[in-house]
């Protein structure tokens, strides 16, 4: 690790530490002064550290499920967001366990206070830590080497990230490989897109050799093999990737957990579910439940419940076509239904039946698999699990997010798989439900499969 990034590390994490005890101080107020003293006994001074403590890992680990303390990698607001709502899940659980100790429902309004006193710290401690880090470390200077399509689309990307990347140069890969070392050596960093295999390669072993960091646009290839078991059967290592990405034994677990977290979110919202279907039902008197044909594992086709939030005839023409930005086809409910994801309750169901897992690849429409498959034939590889109600793509991408980029991240997840991975999966959806950007329709014009990437020198 260079000076820099060690310096990038520690401050990062002092700045952290100061939060979440300036957090911790603020809701020991209110535990001392109010809750402490609704139990049937009192704690005493190491019986409050005790509890204040486990408050402290509580809301380390919902800042560190969020990212809400990685001052410098994220926008400030965004980093707001991201970190009030860690405190919102802490203070939430936090309460609970006082109503368990208290054997009954003491007054809340501390804690809501408290909240908005944690609120407005996290606010002060943004502006300041985030301005004090970019003073400190100025965006990396990156040199982007570039040979594929849709170049200008990532390099909009890296501009969302302005504070931390600064794209000073940019070169084609159609020049002499000798003035690509020398381009590498005038810059901290390299990033490089889209790029045929064999040369990546040269280029990626000479930064490593010259001791310049590397940020590659994976291959599907490279996306497979890095969740690749490790083998030393002979005197080299060997990976090992299996055709079926799930044992026998992770399969029944999966199954299982899945029906126990669909029962579980199948009763808490209910309510929520029940005033869905009046209110759709009572603008335009139409079904309140739509049923789509999607294909899941194997390709097997299966009905898709959702709550519907199109007209009726929304494909009278019986043409497959995927929502727009500002599509005309939402209904006014459809819209705000859409957005908070309420839209999606109904899979529940096809999660108890076993059509779909709560965690997995975003089912699609058969003819719009048919699609991406001339342009991306990769694009059955997400089919090996079951489709899933939320997933890795839906977490780190958007609704937006070119196919192959979802693809490259659904191919992750099936290669990575985990139940706590799972677990992860489930509690960062909370924080997406809140993401209106995450649910936007994808740009006219974007109806058919772009962002292909240059994959096709894997299979020469």
């Amino acid at each position: 690790m260079d000076k820099r990034d060690l310096q990038k590390r520690l401050y990062t994490f002092f700045a952290a530490c100061i939060i979440v005890a300036a957090e911790t101080a603020i809701v020991g107020v209110a535990w001392v002064y109010f809750y402490n003293k609704q139990l049937p006994k009192e704690y005493f001074f190491w019986g409050n550290v005790f509890i204040l403590a486990i408050y402290l890992l509580i809301l380390f680990f919902f800042s560190g499920m969020y990212k809400g303390l990685q001052v410098g990698s994220f926008r400030k607001l965004e980093l707001l967001f991201s970190q009030v709502f860690a405190t919102v899940c802490a203070d939430i659980l936090f309460y609970a366990i006082a109503c368990m100790l208290a054997y009954h429902f003491p007054s809340p309004l501390p804690y809501i206070l408290a909240l908005g006193v944690q609120c407005i710290c996290i606010g002060l401690w943004i502006m300041g830590a985030t301005y004090i880090y970019r003073s400190l470390f100025p965006p990396l200077d990156i040199l982007l080497i570039h040979a594929g399509a849709h170049t200008e689309l990532f390099v909009d990307k890296v501009k969302t990230r302005k504070h931390q990347f600064h794209i000073s140069e940019e070169i084609r890969t159609d020049i002499d490989i000798e003035k690509l070392y020398e381009a590498i050596r005038r810059h901290e960093a390299v990033m490089m897109w889209d790029i045929p295999t064999p040369l990546r390669n040269k280029l990626f072993k000479y930064c490593y050799e010259v001791s310049v960091d590397v940020y590659v646009m994976p291959k599907i290839s490279d996306i497979i093999l890095n969740g690749s078991q490790t083998l030393h059967l002979f005197d080299t290592p060997l990976l090992l990737t299996k055709s079926t990405p799930m044992e026998p034994e992770q399969i029944i677990i999966k199954r299982v957990f899945d029906l126990l977290f669909a029962l579980i979110i199948l009763i808490v919202t209910s309510p929520i579910m029940l005033i869905t279907a009046v209110a759709i039902k009572l603008y335009d008197q139409g079904p309140v439940l739509y049923t789509q044909i999607r294909c899941t594992q194997g390709g097997k086709e299966f009905k898709m419940y959702k709550f519907r939030s199109m007209i009726e005839a929304a494909e009278q023409d019986g043409v497959a076509r995927l929502a727009t930005q500002n599509d005309s086809r939402i209904t006014p409910v459809g819209r705000f239904i859409r957005k908070v994801r309420i839209d999606e309750l109904p899979q529940l169901f096809n999660v108890i039946n076993g059509t779909m897992s709560f965690v997995g690849p975003r089912p699609e429409r058969p003819e719009i698999i048919e699609k991406y498959k001339k342009s991306m034939p990769e694009f059955v590889y997400r089919m090996k699990v079951k489709a899933g109600l939320t997933g890795y793509a839906q977490i780190y991408g958007k609704y937006n997010s070119l196919p192959y980029d979802k693809l490259k991240l659904d191919l992750y997840y099936i290669e990575h798989f985990s139940v706590w991975l799972d677990l992860k999966l489930i509690i960062l959806t909370l924080k997406i439900l809140l993401t209106l950007d995450s649910t936007e329709g994808i740009a006219e014009g974007n109806l058919t499969p772009l962002g292909r990437g240059s994959d096709e020198d894997e299979r020469e």
